[in-house]
C-alpha cells in the first residue's frame, strides 16, 4: 500500500508545555486512520501539524508526498479539514457557505448535491456540524482530517454521518479521525492510534487493541429454571457471579461462553435473553491510558 501521510519524530511545545513528543505515524492510501486519546493527550496538536495550521519544532512531516508548512497553497487544493470549532458568519446560508467553498478548489464536488447527502434543515448545533463535514468534502480531497466527526450530533444522525464517511474513504479518499467516540473508531476506522501524554501507547486495529486489552467478558441471562451459583463458579473460567433484577451476570476469561452455555445444558437450564460483551476499544483505551 501506498502511504499518503507520514509523521516522523514529531514535536510541539506551548511554553514549557510539551503537547506531543516525537509522535511517528504512517497512514496508507484509501485506510480511516483514527487517533484516539485523553483530553490533553495532543491528538488535535497532531493533526494542525498534519494540516499545516502548526508549526513543529521538530521532525518531518509529509502529505501526498508534500511538506505542509512549504507546500501549504497545493496541499489545501488536495486535502480536507474538519476543525473541532469553526464558525462562520451568523447570516451566510447553507447554500452560499457551500457555493463559496467550492469557488476555492480547482475541481470541487457538486457542491448542491453534498448539500442534499447531509439533509440540511435549520442549522442546530448538529447541523451546524454537518456544515463543517460537507465544507470539508466539497473540495473533493484525496486525504480528509476530521476532528471530532459526530459532536453534538443524535444517535441517528451519527450512524448517517459514518455512512457518508464511509462512502467517501469508497470512492478513494483517505481520512484522519479523531474521535472520542469508541463505537465511532470501532466502525469505521482499519486501524487506530492511541495518544497519551503526548505518545503513541498503542497503534493498530480496534480488534486487535481490544484483544490484547485482557478485558474479561461478560455473559447476562435470566435462567428459565432455579440455578445453583456453584454451578458456574466452579468452572476454571469464571472470575465472578452476581445478580441483578432476575438476571444472572457472570464474568470471565478464556473460554468463559461456551464452558457456561455447556454447563446450564447440563442441567437443562435454558439462558433466557442471553447477552455477551467481549472485549471492545473502550476496555483497550481504558487500560492503556490508566497505565500512565
Amino acid at each position: 500500500m501506498t502511504a499518503v501521510v507520514e509523521v516522523r519524530e514529531l514535536r510541539k511545545s506551548y511554553g514549557d508545555t510539551v503537547a506531543v513528543r516525537d509522535v511517528s505515524l504512517t497512514v496508507q492510501r484509501g485506510e480511516i486512520f483514527g487517533i484516539i486519546g485523553p483530553n490533553g493527550a495532543g491528538k488535535t496538536t497532531t493533526v494542525e501539524c498534519i494540516e499545516g495550521l502548526r508549526t513543529p519544532d521538530r521532525g518531518q512531516i509529509r502529505v501526498l508526498g508534500l511538506d505542509p508548512g512549504r507546500d501549504h497553497g497545493e496541499l489545501r487544493q488536495r486535502m480536507g479539514v474538519q476543525l473541532q470549532d469553526s464558525q462562520l458568519p451568523e447570516r451566510l446560508r447553507v447554500g452560499e457557505a457551500l457555493r463559496l467553498f467550492s469557488s476555492f478548489y480547482r475541481a470541487p464536488v457538486d457542491w448542491r448535491a453534498l448539500m442534499e447527502r447531509t439533509k440540511f434543515g435549520k442549522l442546530s448545533g448538529g447541523q451546524r456540524q454537518r456544515l463543517s463535514i460537507a465544507l470539508a468534502l466539497v473540495g473533493n480531497p484525496e486525504v480528509v482530517v476530521l476532528d471530532e466527526l459526530t459532536t453534538g450530533l443524535d444517535p441517528q444522525a451519527r450512524r448517517d454521518t459514518w455512512t457518508l464517511i464511509e462512502g467517501v474513504r469508497d470512492r478513494g479518499a483517505t481520512i484522519v479521525l479523531v474521535t472520542h467516540f469508541m463505537e465511532e473508531a470501532e466502525w469505521l476506522c482499519d486501524r487506530v492510534a492511541v495518544i497519551d501524554s503526548g505518545r503513541i501507547v498503542a497503534l493498530d486495529s480496534p480488534a486487535a487493541l481490544a484483544a490484547a486489552s485482557d478485558a474479561p467478558q461478560r455473559i447476562t441471562f435470566r435462567p428459565a429454571a432455579p440455578l445453583d451459583d456453584a454451578l458456574l463458579t466452579a468452572l476454571p473460567e469464571v472470575t465472578s457471579l452476581e445478580r441483578r433484577r432476575g438476571e444472572v451476570v457472570v464474568t470471565g476469561t478464556g473460554n468463559v461462553v461456551t464452558a457456561v452455555t455447556s454447563a446450564l445444558a447440563s442441567r437443562g437450564i435454558v439462558a433466557g435473553q442471553l447477552r455477551v460483551e467481549q472485549a471492545s476499544l473502550e476496555d483497550a483505551f481504558i487500560t492503556l491510558t490508566a497505565q500512565r
